[in-house]
């Protein structure tokens, strides 16, 4: 059943015409539970508040699907709005991006165009960007497109997932570059042809591609809210003598928070990843289709 459930959330997630009519909605059905606001404003507040906390941010405005230059050109000009949002209230924030939102199904020139434009700006006011992973279809290119990227900017990484079959050889083969990854399960609904099926697999691919990233030197962002990696990357930077300043945990906005807090209480970074944004809808059911426990929630907020 809870299989089921997420086939049908992950469905619901690349619908077009819903994602359209939710923006007519507004945050309601309980989506402000992961969602910081429809605007930076709204998104500031949010993140003063985390900051006060312990808890850095990194900070994404959210768009699905782009359909033409001018979108593109649009979702850019509101990366580099919360760039200097963040910079104008001294946050402490990151960016983050999905290339498709950027143009990258356009054309290579439109996406180039605006992550130049984007990481200019972050460069400027000392902002680091990571580019979010997307399915399947998109992984080499945003692969591709993140080197040309990394070979002109410091500031930039991007997101390597666990539950594909070639995120140990994109690991190695980024590793010249030392980029800095947040690695993550994966939340998209992928052929068994490019993914591992069974969660056991994905999670004993996460803890290989964590240990191999760290203990090559390189900056590691374990983004995850099972306990039982969060213990292991704890046991393996032990192990090995791996400084603090080496990696970080990081969790979704509005998931597991009091644990989020206990993890900067023991000493670790922590950064909550913070969506805002009118194109929330996409986000939203994917967080629904991860875990029953999210439909619950947003349930008892309909009913109440």
């Amino acid at each position: 059943m809870e299989q089921v459930m997420r086939d049908f959330f992950l469905f619901l997630s690349k619908n077009k015409s819903l994602t359209k009519i939710a923006k007519k909605w507004g945050l309601h059905l309980g989506a402000s539970r992961f969602v910081a606001g429809e605007t930076i404003e709204m998104a500031v507040e949010k993140i003063k508040e985390l900051n006060k906390s312990g808890l850095e941010v990194t900070i994404d405005y959210l768009g699905e699907f782009v359909d033409n230059e001018k979108e593109a050109n649009e979702m850019a000009e509101n990366s580099i709005m919360a760039i200097e949002a963040i910079s104008q209230h001294n946050l402490k924030s990151q960016l983050s991006l999905k290339l498709t939102s950027m143009g990258m199904d356009l054309s290579e020139d439109v996406v180039m165009g605006n992550m130049r434009r984007i990481l200019e700006a972050a460069e400027s006011n000392s902002v680091f960007v990571t580019i979010d992973m997307e399915d399947y279809s998109h992984c080499q290119t945003t692969i591709d497109i993140f080197k040309k990227l990394r070979n002109e900017y410091q500031n930039v990484g991007t997101v390597i997932q666990a539950y594909l079959y070639r995120s140990e050889k994109d690991i190695e083969s980024l590793h010249s570059l030392h980029p800095n990854l947040r690695l993550v399960k994966g939340a998209y609904k992928e052929s068994p042809e490019v993914a591992f099926p069974e969660k056991k697999d994905v999670d004993d691919n996460f803890k290989k591609i964590i240990k191999t990233h760290l203990l090559n030197g390189n900056y590691t962002a374990v983004a995850s809210h099972d306990e039982a990696i969060i213990e292991y990357t704890k046991q393996l930077v032990t192990e090995y003598n791996i400084p603090k300043d080496q990696f970080e945990f990081q969790m979704l906005y509005g998931i597991r928070n009091e644990r989020q807090l206990e993890l900067v209480k023991e000493g670790f970074k922590m950064r909550v990843y913070v969506p805002y944004g009118t194109d929330w809808y996409g986000y939203f059911m994917r967080r629904l289709a991860e875990r029953p426990a999210n439909v619950a929630f947003v349930l008892k907020g309909m009913f109440k």
